[in-house]
């Protein structure tokens, strides 16, 4: 029996044990970097960011392409784009931006400022970013090895966009309250990208004959 919510769950299980190394990874990044200079974060952030979101473009279209009977291109590209540009933006900006405030890390809280929004901030790497994804998966899908790697730059984009207003200083607290925000901002926008997103949009396959 052709059974979503089967899948999904099986998936989102299967990946909490590496969403862990990878949050591991992401305290261990601020730990090392944590006294970097602001326009040195945003770089770095602005490296994984588009990063994360070619690989979410890929993920997300192959599994959309290998579950779907549906080929037509413009439906392939836009679960592609909102499934990747949307769901980054949450998981590497906008669950770490709620962490930072409720851990005090932000001296203002201008969201505008501090949010950091690709698609708006840096649309014209984003943009590109999210199509180079979607056209590498619609001539060739795959996702195993894809996933693994979105992970760590997922938890990595969102540990430099942590960085950026730390201000140079991490107590024990935020480390640990950080590792939190760090595991869900990674674990369930990933997988809702990955899996749950393009699954929404596939129709199950008819079996046997309609009477």
């Amino acid at each position: 029996m052709w059974d979503k919510t089967k899948i999904i769950l099986t998936e989102l299980k299967a990946h909490a044990p590496f969403t862990l190394f990878g949050a591991f990874t992401g305290i261990l990044c601020m730990f090392l970097f944590k006294r970097l200079e602001y326009s040195a974060s945003h770089t770095v952030f602005y490296i994984f960011h588009p990063a994360h979101v070619v690989l979410s473009a890929l993920v997300t279209t192959s599994m959309f392409r290998l579950h779907s009977q549906t080929r037509t291109f413009i439906v392939v590209v836009l679960v592609g784009f909102f499934g990747s540009v949307g769901i980054a933006t949450v998981s590497d900006s906008l669950i770490p931006y709620v962490g930072e405030l409720f851990l005090g890390m932000h001296v203002h809280s201008n969201f505008a400022e501090h949010a950091h929004i690709g698609f708006i901030e840096e649309w014209y790497i984003i943009v590109p970013a999210a199509i180079v994804g979607i056209l590498i998966a619609y001539l060739r899908s795959k996702t195993k090895f894809p996933h693994a790697a979105h992970v760590l730059i997922s938890t990595w984009a969102s540990s430099f966009h942590v960085i950026m207003a730390m201000g140079g200083k991490l107590s024990s607290t935020q480390a640990i309250g950080m590792f939190i925000f760090l595991f869900l901002a990674v674990w369930l926008p990933c997988c809702f990208s990955d899996i749950v997103f393009p699954l929404l949009f596939v129709k199950p396959p008819r079996s046997g004959l309609e009477g």
